[in-house]
């Protein structure tokens, strides 16, 4: 069986800018797979103001964003098997993907990517619903997409490891990043101060690259063991070709890429983090002559979000504190 319930009372966007106003909604059926979640934390990420000022096309307003939640499982389907009522889970950005074996992207764990999935806002569902996210009283997904918070992390920290945290472990665990390694991280905000904890977690020597020399202390306290001011050109020569791994989490334009391809090692991996709307034009003979490989990276799937949750417990707590103790100035979350 499944039932309708009362409306979800949140904050929405009715039009481009990032105003958002009381809103309410009635939400999709309790399905015989789904669970309803009271959100008690949501994270603002980057990409949350991106979609309220249309930036990218096609947001369908209104819309209520966020999709790093943290909460407790209020109701159930009856064919929900691993998690219970009370439990205190998370949701990062997809609410649904089809998880099928023969699905050429579920099948390798790739189910952020499934052509059925389903954002956790602004998304459509195969029945014609739209998705609605976490600046909201409660959300309701695909028990599958949902994950068990461990206990060793407060629920209140949880959100940006969601989204921010899964997007900068998953490529340090795909291109093998480990002890010894030297570990450049480009931009230290929402997405670079997780990356200098996880790289430094991982026992990486990490270099942290900003334009802002305010924030060296912050980058020294989270784990880095170097600063460098990133239009200091004596401070950048000094690292050329010395980096195995360059993170880059903050806006980066064609001159600075350019720039940054001269910091890693001949073989050297560059990953882009930052959804930044510029088009980027490489010099070819650079890339060829260093043999250096450049990629991206789109979230995590349902097992990299578990482990990227499971090595939190095990190694950044003392380093979560810290950031929660200024999260304004590198991640907000709010609280219901």
């Amino acid at each position: 069986m499944v039932r309708r319930s009362e409306k979800i009372h949140g904050w929405a966007a009715t039009k481009p800018g990032i105003e958002v106003v009381p809103w309410s909604y009635v939400p999709r059926p309790l399905g015989l797979h789904d669970v309803e979640i009271r959100i008690d934390y949501t994270g603002v990420c980057g990409s949350d103001l991106h979609k309220l000022k249309n930036d990218l096309g096609g947001t369908a307003y209104p819309i209520i964003c966020g999709h790093e939640i943290a909460g407790r499982v209020v109701s159930k389907g009856k064919d929900v098997a691993d998690l219970h009522v009370g439990d205190v889970v998370g949701v990062g950005p997809i609410a649904y993907s089809c998880l099928r074996d023969d699905c050429k992207f579920c099948g390798q764990g790739l189910d952020a990517h499934c052509p059925h999935a389903v954002h956790t806002y602004g998304g459509i569902y195969p029945d014609g619903a739209s998705s609605q996210g976490g600046y909201a009283e409660s959300v309701r997904v695909r028990a599958s997409m949902v994950f068990k918070i461990p206990p060793e992390i407060d629920p209140a920290y949880v959100p940006p490891l969601l989204c921010a945290g899964v997007s900068v472990y998953a490529p340090m665990v795909k291109y093998g990043v480990k002890a010894g390694d030297r570990v450049g991280i480009v931009g230290i905000g929402g997405l670079g101060h997780l990356a200098i904890q996880f790289a430094s977690a991982l026992g990486a020597e990490v270099v942290a690259i900003s334009r802002s020399s305010a924030k060296h202390k912050d980058a020294i306290e989270l784990g880095a063991t170097r600063f460098v001011h990133s239009e200091n050109r004596e401070e950048t020569r000094a690292i050329y070709n010395t980096l195995k791994f360059l993170f880059v989490t903050g806006d980066c334009g064609t001159a600075q890429l350019n720039e940054l391809i001269h910091l890693v090692d001949i073989g050297g991996q560059i990953v882009i983090l930052a959804l930044s709307k510029e088009t980027l034009e490489l010099e070819p003979f650079i890339l060829a002559v260093k043999q250096v490989s450049i990629s991206g990276n789109l979230v995590g799937g349902i097992s990299m979000i578990k482990q990227t949750l499971e090595f939190a417990a095990k190694h950044v707590n003392e380093a979560l504190e810290h950031a929660n103790a200024g999260r304004a100035r590198y991640r907000l979350i709010l609280e219901n």
